[in-house]
């Protein structure tokens, strides 16, 4: 589960007490991991879904879920932004995605 104060890899990043929670989305249920970045919205204004490879489809789905069927009208996209990382000395390369989320 998403809960505050967790450390794996699944979970919110916290620096300080901020506005803003790191949520870093895999091959996850997407519904179950939706429902988890509902209940940090309702305690942050800004949740940032991080995601990699072949689990990008699921933090678009997250996102989609939350702004258009959960919080609709109470929550938007605020910036997507795309990057691709290449592996060191390998060659292969692998795209990231953040999108950042903001309460109303």
């Amino acid at each position: 589960m998403l809960m505050e104060g967790t450390t794996e890899t699944r979970g919110q990043e916290q620096t300080e007490k901020s506005e803003q929670a790191v949520i870093k989305i895999g091959n996850y249920p997407v519904m179950e991991s939706a429902l988890e970045v509902l209940t940090i919205l309702g305690n942050k204004k800004k949740v940032v879904l991080q995601s990699r490879g072949n689990s990008i489809p699921n933090a678009v789905a997250v996102a989609n879920i939350i702004t258009e069927k959960m919080l609709k009208g109470n929550s938007k996209v605020q910036k997507i932004n795309l990057d691709t990382v290449e592996a060191a000395g390998i060659g292969n390369m692998t795209s990231t995605i953040e999108i950042i989320l903001i309460k109303n």
